[in-house]
């Protein structure tokens, strides 16, 4: 389960798909439980795809909000008899997963993929960011088992406030070990300024200026002052790439600089990487940094800035390159690597040996841990914690069945009146319940909306450029 899904396309989507076509592959059945999206082609997958009900905000926000409560999703999920739940993405995936959990019995496990403070940062309320953080923590207590895609990623959960256990379990890469023919390297980057003999920098990401690009300018613009020759190309789009590009002017390294758009052919992708000589990745922002083993996949070094997720297994030297998150760091450690080139190349080979990690193999890890999960939870290994308006779930499952039963009854005339009748007798310590979380649980609700809204809208502004 998670909030985006193809043809809406980020990280966090790719993962998705991956998990369940490798899962499918190799282990058994698996299913995809997403918003709904009317340009979807979901036939094109090789597993089942489960669209719930969405609310078009696309005018807005470019983008579909899930709606968690959708009664014929929760009839078309428990009619699939899943034996785990798997949710990406704290929001409304977790909310529908924690609904399902309670109708057919079977653990959720959680992966935490995003540095979501930074995302709550942007809420401009203060008691609304706080309540944000405590929605996430609380929404992640509930659930069974927590995995996290770095150590980084993990210590990032700890400083919102979560206190349980995680285990990391790391994403893995779709582009196959290995170098490309040079006529395909030569036929990616045909057109391009790239003299014999210049270092070529690749960097691959969105361009925003949170993915730390403003050393890497800076650092280049030193190197420059050097005499020292060099080429970088950009591959990616972002809100901030037409600053990017003024700045690069303004550092007077833009001819030295190539701008290539978002490039979404694998194969292409991968000539890039097997052309550069050295993969830069200011980035302090990811969790994981998956282009890092896109790179190594293609025997490419990184230069990463040190502690950062990112970096994590780098050793400087060794299988990657680490500077301090400043312009002089990255400017010293390129021209190190400018003076001994050939320091890249054997770099590069060991970041291929110790870095690479596929899909099909991570997935693999993954499908070991859910069996240690379901044993677990047969045995009611795992301790209940305190979870976030589980009386408003179990209300609006109830509700939900309530929907359901009245459906019934429209399809039975003949057996309307005493179906009514038995539908009538709601506990009325349920309807309190209600009505006492419709006082306690408003900040947290309105919390809720808030924290959607602004992630949804910062996803999005990065989707439209």
């Amino acid at each position: 389960m998670n909030d985006s899904f193809p043809p809406l396309i980020d990280g966090v989507a790719n993962a998705v798909t991956n998990y369940a076509a490798f899962y499918q592959k190799n282990f058994g059945r698996a299913y995809v439980a997403v918003p709904y999206h009317p340009d979807a082609e979901d036939e094109k997958f090789p597993f089942p795809v489960i669209r719930y009900r969405s609310f078009d905000t696309t005018e807005l926000l470019n983008y579909r909000a899930g709606y968690p409560f959708s009664v014929s999703a929760m009839k078309d999920l428990k009619e699939v008899n899943c034996d785990l739940i798997h949710s990406h993405c704290p929001f409304m995936s977790t909310v529908l997963a924690r609904i399902l959990r309670r109708h057919v019995d079977v653990p959720l496990v959680f992966t935490y993929h995003t540095k979501f403070d930074i995302i709550a940062k942007t809420i401009k309320s203060g008691i609304l960011q706080k309540q944000a953080v405590s929605l996430i923590v609380d929404n992640i207590n509930a659930c069974d088992e927590v995995w996290t895609v770095s150590e980084g990623a993990g210590e990032n959960l700890r400083s919102l406030g979560y206190k349980g256990d995680y285990i990391v379990m790391q994403n893995g890469v779709d582009i196959p070990k290995g170098r490309v023919s040079q006529e395909d390297i030569q036929k990616a980057a045909k057109g391009a300024d790239l003299p014999e003999g210049v270092p070529v920098y690749l960097f691959v990401g969105r361009m925003m200026w949170y993915k730390g690009l403003k050393i890497v300018f800076d650092g280049l613009r030193r190197l420059k002052e050097d005499h020292k020759p060099f080429r970088l190309v950009l591959i990616g789009k972002g809100k901030d790439k037409e600053e990017m590009e003024k700045y690069t002017e303004e550092a007077e390294i833009r001819d030295q600089c190539i701008f290539t758009g978002a490039i979404y052919d694998r194969d292409v992708l991968r000539a890039w990487y097997c052309r550069a000589d050295l993969f830069l990745f200011p980035s302090s922002y990811d969790t994981n940094g998956l282009v890092v083993r896109e790179a190594a996949a293609c025997g490419l070094a990184s230069a990463l800035i040190k502690d950062s997720c990112a970096a994590e297994g780098i050793m400087d030297g060794v299988n990657g390159f680490l500077c301090e998150e400043n312009a002089e760091g990255m400017y010293s450690l390129l021209k190190r690597t400018q003076e001994h080139p050939e320091v890249m190349a054997q770099v590069g080979q060991h970041a291929m040996d110790t870095l690479y990690l596929s899909w099909e193999d991570s997935v693999a890890r993954a499908a070991q841990r859910y069996e240690i999960v379901k044993e677990k939870y047969a045995r009611k290994e795992y301790v209940s914690q305190k979870r976030f308006s589980d009386e408003v779930l179990t209300v609006t499952g109830n509700a939900m069945d309530g929907i359901e039963t009245l459906r019934n009854l429209q399809q039975s005339s003949l057996e309307s009146i005493e179906n009514l009748k038995s539908f009538s007798n709601i506990p009325k310590e349920g309807m309190e319940t209600l009505k006492n979380l419709q006082k306690s649980s408003m900040e947290k609700l309105a919390a809720m909306n808030e924290w959607q809204k602004t992630y949804l809208e910062k996803l999005a502004e990065n989707l439209r450029k």
